[in-house]
């Protein structure tokens, strides 16, 4: 599920796994520039986005990144490397804060 203002720069292919939530605001971006070249040329780097991911609000995802499945990527984290599976990452740069436990029984409160 993408939600309101998500910004897809598909300039490299971009995969989004199933049952994944990328909130308002997010961008992913699958493109850049190699600034080691004078004539800055374009480079198109895939985005991969496992499932059962959630990434919060207002996220930038970088070229190149892949997040696990089952991952959770935290409000207004830049993300501009890997994310392993089943943990949650927040913060600029982001970084893994902690693991994502999984409990299928849990009811909402």
């Amino acid at each position: 599920m993408l939600g309101d203002r998500v910004e897809v720069y598909n300039l490299g292919r971009v995969t989004i796994g199933r049952h994944t939530v990328i909130s308002q605001d997010v961008y992913l971006c699958a493109g850049t520039h190699d600034y080691m070249r004078e004539d800055f040329p374009l480079v198109r780097a895939a985005i991969t986005i496992g499932s059962g991911v959630w990434i919060a609000a207002g996220a930038f995802i970088g070229p190149g990144v892949t997040i696990g499945d089952n991952s959770v990527i935290g409000a207004r984290a830049v993300v501009m490397a890997d994310v392993p599976a089943g943990v949650v990452a927040a913060g600029n740069p982001a970084r893994v804060i902690k693991p994502r436990p999984m409990n299928p029984h849990r009811t909402q409160p």
